[in-house]
């Protein structure tokens, strides 16, 4: 219930002043950090939370990241955290996603006592492990990965402990612009509690501390009123990865979702038990992915904080892909598996809400690693490609989807930063699915790597192509080449200078009878040259 002790306009106040506070930290994170992968591709995610662990405001970041940050705070409470204490962790078994993904947790206590905490996590473009850029293909165990870190104080008192950035720092690449990272992250979060002592001396503390509950209570009563507008029933669905980049055998991902009055229980129960591969997705980036979904087709403009995370419920089984156990790897789980489980989850859900639910979009991140082992240089980057048709528009082209929210790395930058040339960066016509309404295309990127090098790809839909719906037609799968020559979809390999390095990514599958499509529609596509005259991809 939403707290009557916050009259409606002061809520709205504070609801806004809260989410500003996420998105300064988000600013601020971007602004100071080193690696292009932050400051140009705004791979990081910020949120303020309460004093019990509730997640209050989060910024517009990267969906993956936000829906699991509740279980980072859940695990730095249990090491009784004090005022001036920051604590830096990455364990995907201790509130992390992968290890790439370095989370910060800072109490904030403007008047001395904790009334909250702020979190920030960002990808960093190395942390260790067995290839540059802490991506590898083949991992088998996520000591492969890179460096574990368990929830740690890295300030304590207000001051850092150098052992433990030190320790930190000797066990990456590029530690230079890892230390400067994680100075971003730091300021980051002490912008969180100067913006909150702000707030306490324009509104009182016990105002805003009303304030946290009110909007919790606000996000809570909306989505409850969306979901209970859902149809109730069992509804399910099944879909696959494609392999686990030590072999290429289907990987089942099942769920089934049940509407029941106000609540939305989702159970993976028939997935595939963890893999050997490095696919596997702890529990926490099964259930970003769920909110996720649930948050498209109830009401996306619900606040999002706990409120409206609390009617949902998900499980999956101990040991499963989507809850292994330690020490199966688990770096291509936050990027990969995490969009197989947004697309099954959607495709269940179509049962319930088919006119909210699009066409498959491109189901990948695209993951690609380049980097050279004497660590002079590290390049990472997911790369955009088609969205799925809705029912009345056609998909968005080359755009992030689903569980990532990147921009891309421009190519000034990434050309002055690494020793790298982009030879071709294009859409990718006739890649989008047909409909009466069309799917969005992928795109094709070529890059030449002037220097000796490692490059890791962990890529998804080159087999199993992003389905229509509605009579839509699928869509155009991805592919992957090295000079010119088909490549896994997940893989990595030593190359020499002068090596290109295509990723073609999918497009997104149609929505409708194509034979429906408006001639108007047609003929703009056309003269875009989004399709051809021969409808084959060029």
């Amino acid at each position: 219930m939403t707290d009557d002790r916050i009259d409606p306009i002061t809520l709205e106040v504070l609801r806004n002043q809260f989410e500003s506070v996420a998105e300064e930290m988000g600013q601020t994170l971007i602004r100071g950090a080193y690696s292009p992968n932050i400051k140009e591709r705004r791979d990081c995610s910020t949120a303020l939370f309460d004093a019990e662990g509730r997640m209050i405001a989060q910024a517009e970041h990267i969906p993956v990241h936000l829906g699991a940050m509740p279980q980072s705070v859940d695990a730095v409470t249990e090491y009784d955290p004090e005022p001036g204490d920051v604590f830096v962790l990455n364990d995907p078994f201790r509130g992390g996603t992968h290890l790439p993904d370095v989370t910060m947790v800072s109490p904030l206590a403007p008047d001395g006592e904790i009334v909250g905490y702020a979190v920030s996590r960002a990808h960093h473009a190395d942390v260790g492990g067995m290839t540059p850029g802490s991506m590898p293909a083949g991992a088998r165990e996520i000591y492969q990965e890179g460096l574990r870190i368990p929830p740690t104080r890295l300030v304590e008192g207000g001051e850092i402990r150098e052992d433990v950035r030190s320790l930190v720092l000797a066990n990456v690449r590029n530690p230079s612009e890892r230390k400067a990272d994680l100075q971003a992250q730091l300021a980051a979060n002490e912008r969180a509690e100067v913006r909150l002592a702000s707030l306490f001396d324009e509104h009182g503390r016990e105002t805003v501390l009303d304030g946290f509950d009110a909007v919790i209570g606000y996000s809570h009563e909306r989505i409850v009123r969306e979901i209970e507008a859902l149809p109730d029933g069992t509804y399910e669905a099944t879909d696959v990865l494609e392999g686990d980049g030590l072999t290429n055998e289907d990987v089942e991902i099942a769920v089934t979702v049940t509407v029941d009055g106000n609540a939305v229980d989702v159970d993976f129960a028939g997935t595939a038990d963890q893999l050997d591969g490095n696919l596997n997705a702890p529990l926490a980036v099964a259930t970003s992915a769920v909110y996720f979904v649930v948050r498209c087709v109830t009401d996306p403009e619900i606040p999002p904080n706990h409120g409206c995370y609390e009617p949902v419920t998900v499980k999956a089984p101990t040991g499963s892909l989507l809850n292994p156990e330690p020490p199966a790897a688990v770096v291509g789980g936050n990027v990969e598996t995490s969009q197989r489980v947004t697309d099954v989850v959607f495709t269940a859900l179509a049962g319930a809400a088919p006119d909210r639910v699009p066409a498959q979009g491109q189901g990948t991140m695209n993951n690609l690693t380049i980097g050279a082992r004497d660590s002079s240089f590290t390049y990472y980057e997911t790369i955009g490609g088609g969205f799925g048709a809705r029912a009345g528009k056609d998909g968005m082209d080359g755009v992030q989807v689903g569980m990532t929210n990147t921009l891309n790395t421009p190519i000034e930058s990434l050309e002055t930063e690494y020793p790298l040339r982009v030879e071709r960066y294009a859409l990718r016509p006739n890649s989008g699915g047909r409909g009466q309404f069309r799917g969005g295309l992928g795109l094709e990127r070529t890059v030449t790597v002037d220097r000796d090098a490692t490059v890791s790809l962990l890529t998804e839909r080159r087999r199993h192509a992003p389905r229509g719906v509605g009579g839509g037609e699928d869509a155009t799968p991805g592919a992957n080449l090295i000079d010119g020559e088909p490549v896994a979809a997940k893989t990595t390999v030593d190359v020499e200078a002068g090596t290109t390095v295509t990723v073609r990514t999918p497009g997104g599958g149609g929505h409708g009878d194509p034979a429906d499509r408006d001639d108007e529609a047609r003929e703009a596509d056309r003269d875009d040259e989004k399709r051809t005259e021969t409808g084959d991809e060029r």
